[in-house]
């Protein structure tokens, strides 16, 4: 106890030394070390003071959040089945939680996905390499990087008889390969990388990357799917179930984890049981997935507490307001408001872009 003593007067007076609380002659008693951070600062005016105090209740709703949602994922993780369907290079991953069971982890999308996918990547990689010195002769930046790759390409050439790929798939990859390899070579030997080259490269190997894709989209597609179906027949019940898929900016529009999801939720359970959750970046942890989707459901609760709304809280709560603000503002500058049609709260509507616009909306559509 009395170490505790000596140690609590000790911050004492490191606290009132930091905040200049220290009278004239306290000050000059001070030890020589204390003084470089010792000082008289000004006292913070009462406004000040007063308004550090309210922000407070903010800044610690967070760390009460974070506390009452371990005790809220207990309780959901405890009733419902949760699935979470995470992003990755290999084409995704699902997990199923189930009451009072540890979590299943699902098998893998077959290696074949990622063959498919690397042969489409190996070709805008190449892109990447040369997009930035097209028609600059005097820039051989390039050189070395465009040099590896067609090491890689070769390696990857001479085994593409044995990789892991159907036969009738074959030849369309080696395709792939060989006109990256001639492509690369043809700028190597020239020393300059000229825009027609690589618009007559990308013409030629629009077909074959579209063979790629639709095989690496279908083998991802029908592998999630034989896991949901083996789901439901061993019971689990898809009306009682909670489910998120992550995703980015660039994948959310058509995501193929939340569109496969969605044909074993139904329509009533988007935007409710069934969430998309963007982030910003490829891959998201599962701890983090479900902090999220807890923090979704627990707010809900919330709104309905509040405002007799069960998914007010899944809008922007300030969203209602501000849109009658911005539509004032912009008559006050006699302008006419810019904003999409005003969604009712709990909407089943997908959480992407589903209407509007012409124009190309596939692969098969582009010429």
């Amino acid at each position: 106890m009395r170490g505790l003593t000596v140690k609590l007067a000790c911050m004492s007076l490191v606290s009132a030394a930091v905040f200049g609380t220290l009278t004239p002659g306290q000050a000059a008693d001070i030890p020589d070390y204390m003084k470089p951070i010792s000082g008289n600062l000004p006292a913070p005016s009462a406004q000040d003071l007063a308004t550090k105090n309210v922000l407070q209740l903010n800044i610690s709703m967070f760390s009460l959040y974070e506390n009452a949602g371990m005790a809220f994922r207990q309780n959901i993780m405890a009733n419902h089945p949760i699935i979470l369907a995470l992003f990755s290079g290999a084409g995704g991953r699902m997990i199923l939680y189930r009451p009072g069971q540890a979590p299943l982890d699902a098998p893998s999308v077959p290696k074949v996905y990622q063959v498919m996918k690397s042969l489409g990547h190996s070709t805008m990689a190449i892109s990447e390499v040369v997009l930035p010195y097209v028609d600059k002769p005097d820039n051989k930046a390039w050189q070395a990087p465009m040099k590896a790759y067609v090491t890689e390409n070769k390696n990857a050439l001479d085994g593409i008889g044995v990789a892991e790929m159907p036969d009738e798939w074959r030849a369309n990859s080696k395709s792939i390969l060989e006109n990256n390899i001639a492509f690369m070579e043809d700028c190597l030997a020239k020393g300059v990388i000229k825009m027609e080259a690589v618009e007559a490269f990308a013409k030629k190997q629009g077909p074959f990357l579209k063979l790629a894709v639709n095989w690496a989209a279908s083998t991802q597609v029908k592998h999630w799917m034989s896991v949901l179906d083996e789901w439901k027949k061993q019971g689990l019940d898809f009306d009682k179930t909670y489910a998120a898929s992550n995703t980015i900016y660039v994948a959310r529009q058509n995501n193929v984890l939340f569109s496969v999801l969605a044909q074993y939720f139904g329509p009533e359970a988007i935007n409710d049981r069934l969430m998309l959750i963007e982030t910003v970046s490829f891959t998201t942890t599962p701890d983090d997935m479900l902090a999220g989707m807890v923090r979704i459901i627990s707010d809900r609760s919330v709104g309905g507490l509040f405002f007799n709304s069960y998914h007010l809280m899944d809008y922007e709560l300030m969203g209602g307001d501000a849109r009658k603000t911005i539509i004032s503002e912009m008559k006050a500058r006699g302008k006419e408001p810019f904003l999409p049609p005003a969604v009712p709260f709990g909407s089943k509507q997908w959480p992407t872009l589903i209407s509007g616009g012409s124009g190309p909306a596939s692969l098969d559509d582009l010429k």
